[in-house]
């Protein structure tokens, strides 16, 4: 009996076993993101009105408060659930959102610009997960999501990605059941001893691999817009020659248990597995991991760490300056 999906449509099922994503529209309101997005300026320190203090064409935001994608975006959660195969597999730490920003600012030099840097030619391409040795069936990186909190025009600093990569990624862990390290925009085997990529015959450059792709796609949107992403989608961050300050996020969606390829019932495999199978152009696949997993400390989190000290310190003035304000307008109290 084939799976019934409670949020994604057969077009949609379709497209994401062909390309690897799909988009949820409208899965949150305008109201929604600008309250969620309310203190944003104040944390970055910038004046959304003066280009001159947006001295970084990037910023990725630490968190400071969370929301229940349940409650926030209820069809993007259940769309996740149909890719994932049900609720019951979803790591209860990844039902929530944070408002970590990625603001994409652009430079002066971006906006003079009429022509537009070729997706092959863009130096970012990765695929997500920092944070722990990659395996084909890692749980910790389940989906890539991209809930969207500004308008994304074309040329706007909207995200690239690559559907071909996910076969190229796919092919790459299979070879590689030891893990491999996620070093920048490359892979290498995590039993490695060699510093130098060169001198790897398992180093896998995201960026040479890029060259071999055709299809690229760059993803656009309006607010509320979600975008569900295969987890091994190759994806690169663009450049923003509007100068229109592009706001997403990018929230890690973890499993209980490792993606199973080799299910007795394949009924019971989720649309993100089947993508891979298809990916590996098998039916099934016994795969298992021949070291450890582990996680990793990102070297980002000293930075994220300085970053959130900062924009609490931002934030509390502001509510002291605001409570000094009020409590200067108040009126005395009459006593008779």
């Amino acid at each position: 009996m084939a799976p019934q999906y409670r949020a994604l449509t057969p077009e949609q099922v379709n497209q994401f076993m062909e390309e690897g994503y799909v988009v949820i529209k409208g899965a949150f309101t305008k109201e929604q993101a600008e309250d969620f997005t309310s203190t944003m300026w104040v944390r970055l320190g910038l004046d959304p009105n003066d280009k001159s203090t947006w001295e970084k064409d990037r910023i990725h935001m630490p968190w400071h408060i969370r929301k229940e994608v349940a409650t926030f975006a209820p069809r993007a959660w259940e769309a996740m659930c149909d890719l994932l195969g049900g609720n019951e597999r979803i790591d209860p730490i990844s039902s929530s959102w944070g408002d970590s920003f990625i603001v994409n600012f652009g430079t002066e030099e971006l906006e003079k610009r009429t022509d537009t840097i070729p997706p092959k030619e863009l130096d970012n391409w990765h695929v997500d997960g920092d944070f722990f040795v990659h395996f084909l069936d890692s749980p910790e990186q389940a989906l890539l999501v991209i809930p969207i909190f500004s308008e994304i025009k074309p040329r706007g600093g909207g995200t690239y990605i690559c559907p071909d990569g996910i076969d190229l990624i796919a092919n790459y862990l299979a070879a590689h059941p030891e893990g491999v390290l996620p070093t920048g925009l490359s892979f290498t085997p995590s039993t490695s001893t060699c510093e130098k990529h060169e001198d790897d015959p398992g180093y896998w450059s995201h960026l040479k691999e890029i060259q071999r792709c055709e299809r690229f796609v760059e993803l656009t949107g309006e607010v509320g817009d979600v975008v569900l992403i295969h987890p091994l989608m190759l994806h690169s961050a663009s450049k923003n020659y509007l100068r229109i300050p592009r706001v997403i996020t990018n929230p890690p969606v973890g499993l209980k248990e490792p993606f199973n390829f080799n299910r007795e019932d394949p009924d019971e495999f989720s649309l993100v597995e089947k993508k891979t199978l298809k990916a590996l152009g098998v039916e099934r696949l016994d795969f298992k991991p021949t070291t450890e997993r582990r996680r990793i400390v990102p070297k980002r989190m000293l930075l994220a760490n300085k970053m959130l000290e900062d924009e609490k310190k931002r934030l509390e003035a502001i509510r002291a300056s605001k409570q000094n304000v009020d409590m200067s307008n108040s009126k005395p109290i009459a006593v008779a």
